[in-house]
């Protein structure tokens, strides 16, 4: 499942909640749901931040990349 379709079943799961017209097991049953996708969101922008590179100017005017520092 791509990022932004886990985002878009998130939003909808927490609509529902806010809502409050879900009985006691759907709305569990929700927000373990819920749960589950922001886990999968957060480790795929763990996955993308990891990915990206750092484009910077060396000193002799050369061009080069490098891992982004993930702090």
């Amino acid at each position: 499942m791509s990022f932004e379709q886990a985002l878009a079943e998130l939003e909808t799961i927490v609509q529902d909640l806010e809502r409050g017209q879900l009985d006691l097991d759907a709305a569990i049953r929700a927000y373990e749901r819920g749960s589950a996708l922001k886990e999968h969101c957060e480790q795929k922008l763990k996955e993308a931040r990891l990915r990206v590179e750092r484009i910077t100017l060396a000193p002799d005017g050369s061009v080069r990349s490098e891992p982004m520092d993930p702090a």
